[in-house]
């Protein structure tokens, strides 16, 4: 939190309630379930977050069906029980009690508080019930409800609403400008150290690309090129260990890769394009395993910008619908197959290759450098002021 805000809660005049004079506890239908049942993630069924005693996710990690439950909603929960006894939330979205837990409603109805309002108010609650109360003394309502908190008050002794309002609208800005620069940051020096901070075209860059049109294109045989493709091995779910090798089998989520693995298994290397039985091609810049419905093309001799080429030229010969679960491409399909490629001498050209891949890469990068560089010289000017 910065200078001026520390400063604004130094300035601002306080005042002391009972937590009981500005909330009740809510009634809510008591649940038979066990926690132990019940689905940690959303089910059709069980889609209600259930709070519990805890800290983690805000004492909602499991979830109930909505009939019988106590639907709550912009009320702050108190866990009752367990080591995080006092441990207080602002709720914002619909859950219910399960157990060792309790919820509190803001009893001024013709004064709603405001989402802001609740977390500056859950804050000064949590400053006082939080840490006081432990094992065989429970912060339960009986215990807390006569417990004083500071609030803002105004120059006529009311509650501060607005100051509330405002600084935690505040806060959250600085929070949100401090997490933007990280990520700036991050961003800036990923650029520097993969060299794709300079989107300058290169002379070689733009001929490529103003040459694209009149390109001389041949036919090759993949196997001529790089020779058989190797199949993978299957390695059953239930046989893998856990470890840090990528693991590719077919499909699309997380690039093919399935798992990570420390089983005794081929590696492929680096700089290597698989496909898949779909007959998906994906360029692999990385060490890694692959099942047996995965064929791997041993490019890794070709410069990588020209083996990216050879990858999406690979993808667009072998991913045409032809293979599905009834027909697989296969290591051999592979061998067979036959691509466009660019092509000087009688050989692929893999010059203009890496050149008309740099070229998309730094057009591609371009916007995001141009935005890095604004955040960062806007940073710069902030930090002068």
């Amino acid at each position: 939190m910065n200078a001026s805000l520390n400063e604004k809660l130094r300035a601002v005049k306080w005042g002391e309630y009972n937590i009981n004079k500005l909330f009740s506890k809510i009634q809510v239908n008591s649940l038979k379930y066990k926690t132990k049942d019940l689905p940690s993630k959303i089910t059709e069924n069980y889609c209600l977050p259930a709070l519990t005693a805890g800290i983690e996710n805000q004492g909602l990690n499991n979830y109930v069906p909505y009939d019988g439950a106590t639907v709550l909603k912009n009320v702050i929960s108190i866990s009752a029980n367990g080591a995080n006894t006092g441990a207080t939330f602002y709720q914002s979205r619909e859950f219910t009690v399960l157990q060792d837990a309790y919820a509190i409603q803001w009893i001024y109805n013709d004064n709603a508080l405001t989402a802001n309002q609740f977390l500056f108010i859950t804050s000064c609650i949590a400053k006082t019930i939080y840490g006081n109360y432990e094992w065989t003394n429970k912060a339960g309502w009986e215990r807390i409800k006569r417990n004083t908190i500071f609030l803002p008050q105004t120059s006529d002794g009311k509650i501060d609403f607005d100051f509330m309002e405002s600084f935690i609208a505040e806060l959250e800005a600085e929070r949100v400008a401090e997490l933007e620069a990280e990520r700036v940051a991050e961003l800036s020096a990923y650029l520097t150290v993969s060299g794709l901070d300079n989107y300058e075209l290169s002379n070689d860059e733009e001929d490529a690309l103003k040459n694209f049109q009149s390109l001389k294109w041949d036919t090759y045989n993949l196997e001529k090129l790089f020779g058989k493709a190797t199949r993978g091995k299957r390695l059953k779910g239930d046989d893998r260990i856990a470890g840090t090798l990528p693991f590719v089998t077919a499909g699309e989520a997380s690039e093919g890769i399935s798992a990570y693995i420390s089983n005794e298994v081929e590696v492929f290397e680096k700089n290597t394009t698989t496909i898949d039985m779909f007959g998906s091609a994906k360029y692999r810049n990385y060490k890694y395993g692959a099942d047996d419905h995965v064929a791997v093309v041993h490019t890794e001799t070709v410069p990588m910008k020209a083996s990216i080429f050879l990858t999406a030229a690979i993808h667009k010969a072998a991913h045409t619908g032809k293979f599905d679960y009834g027909h697989n491409f296969y290591a051999k399909d592979a061998d067979a197959l036959d691509i466009q490629l660019p092509t000087k001498d009688g050989k692929p050209d893999y010059d203009t290759m890496t050149a008309l891949i740099s070229a998309v890469q730094k057009l591609v990068i371009k916007d995001v450098v141009l935005y890095a560089d604004r955040k960062i010289e806007k940073a710069k000017t902030i930090t002068k002021h």
